[in-house]
């Protein structure tokens, strides 16, 4: 009886696909070799070879660890080990300047085919068609490893829902609805496509500047080894290490919404690249997330946005093609390959990352299903905590003074392991662009708004969702 799953793959896939909120997976996966990726075995298969180490301060502050505020070094996972164990051999490392009791380090958004490359069979250990999606495997996946307090900065993805595996040490997740993005204060800088930040640390909020925080629901759980967290689309997240090493796997499910994020995330593109361009390069504003690496040219921008607008209107033909001929919908059934973020670095285009319609399974008849989801022992609900607890509990951590992470010597890198240019650090994000007065209204004397104000205003998701709606209606005629 151990071999046998409380769900089929069909079942699986139906509940991924219309769940609007976000569960946990239990018993599913209990014979998936990826159960033993711990991150011994890990450095054993990966025999020296280096990965990029995320690094940041574990003191607790107002603002978030957004990546362009983190040191960034190279080094193996026994390098890593040793300095989470405290062995003394790490004191002439990678990690020497990074004292284990102030830093957390992660290995986060390491593509499996990228750094597995030279050993493919590891692939077939992480088994994603037992929930429902055949031929997709580790090579579709993305491996995260941290340590204590290692953390991912509040954000929602644009693109598709999230299969998350926990398969060393536990991990804390925050997340809220998407009915909650007005609360989060949602920004595009640092900008990085397909991930919205947002500007509150939503362990610690700063309720004076962001009081409108105090109005979100958050579903906070602790994922264990063998459980499948499900994160519904646009559900936004922050996570956090609680444990002295973890080891995750996830793979993004793409779904035929999608396409117009796409054209959303190009027209958001676009802006960013030609306002911050057009400033003094020296100025010194981390913009740019470092796993973007560069920023890229107008005319690179122009025919991506050309590529998501095509994507997305043979998207539609197609669905009104399936609708036509139901019967020729399971021949036409596939997986493609996994792309969340970076898609021209996965050598994945816009167009052909997505599920087809009878896939994607946001209809109103599987909406109506997600009532009959079998919540039990084996898929566990995530809860929304009591307002009063999640923003009094956050309100209670202190705001712990430390150093600003001072920059490493060998720049910042992209997550494709590319060097990038050394970068200054910014305080866009410690002060507000306006000074306040004492009933909090701008002062008189401090008017001066940046590019930053601007840009952040232009490319709001409310105001790039409605541009992208007019250009659509534009590219129709």
């Amino acid at each position: 009886g151990e071999d046998v799953k409380p769900f089929t793959a069909g079942k699986a896939k139906e509940i991924v696909v219309s769940l609007q909120q976000p569960a946990i997976f239990c018993n599913m996966v209990g014979d998936w070799p990826a159960l033993h990726w711990n991150v011994k075995y890990l450095s054993a298969v990966l025999d020296g070879k280096t990965i990029q180490f995320r690094l940041g301060l574990k003191a607790v502050d107002l603002v978030p660890q957004f990546e362009t505020r983190c040191n960034y070094v190279e080094a193996t996972l026994e390098e890593f080990l040793a300095w989470s164990c405290g062995e003394p051999s790490c004191l002439s490392g990678p990690f020497s300047c990074y004292e284990y009791s102030k830093y957390w380090a992660y290995a986060d958004y390491k593509y499996i085919a990228r750094i597995f490359e030279d050993k493919p069979e590891i692939f077939q250990d992480v088994r994603w068609s037992d929930f429902g999606f055949p031929g997709r495997s580790g090579k579709e996946s993305t491996l995260w490893i941290g340590s204590e307090g290692a953390n991912t900065p509040c954000h929602v993805d644009s693109y598709g829902c999230n299969l998350v595996l926990q398969v060393q040490g536990r991990k804390k997740w925050h997340l809220f609805p998407p009915g909650d993005t007005s609360f989060l204060y949602p920004t595009r800088i640092p900008y990085e496509e397909s991930s919205i930040f947002s500007k509150v640390n939503v362990t610690n909020p700063d309720l004076k500047r962001f009081p409108e925080f105090r109005n979100t629901t958050a579903h906070v759980v602790t994922l264990s080894p063998g459980q499948v967290l499900l994160v519904p689309r646009h559900w936004w997240h922050y996570v956090e290490s609680i444990d002295p090493i973890t080891v995750s796997i996830n793979s993004w499910i793409e779904l035929d919404a999608d396409h117009e994020a796409r054209v959303e995330e190009a027209i958001t593109r676009m802006l960013v690249c030609a306002v911050k361009s057009a400033e003094n390069p020296g100025d010194g504003d981390l913009w740019l997330n470092p796993t973007e690496v560069e920023a890229t040219s107008h005319e690179i921008n122009l025919q991506y946005l050309n590529e998501a607008v095509s994507a997305y209107f043979r998207c539609q033909k197609t669905s009104v093609s399936e609708q036509a001929h139901p019967s020729s919908v399971a021949a036409e059934q596939r997986t493609s390959t996994s792309c969340k973020r970076k898609k021209r670095e996965a050598d994945c285009e816009p167009e052909g990352c997505r599920l087809t319609t009878h896939e994607s399974g946001f209809s109103a008849s599987k909406a109506e299903k997600s009532q009959e989801i079998p919540f039990g022992p084996h898929l566990i609900q995530v809860l929304p905590q009591s307002r009063e607890t999640s923003v009094m509990g956050a309100a209670a951590v202190k705001s712990n003074g430390g150093d600003l992470l001072h920059e490493n010597e060998g720049g910042y890198f992209g997550k494709s392991h590319c060097t990038g240019k050394r970068l200054v650090m910014s305080n866009d994000y410690e002060t507000p662009a306006h000074q306040m007065d004492a009933d909090n209204s701008p002062s008189a004397s401090q008017t001066a708004l940046s590019t930053n104000d601007l840009l952040d205003c232009l490319v709001n998701p409310r105001v790039i969702s409605l541009v992208a709606q007019l250009l659509l209606e534009r590219a129709r005629v």
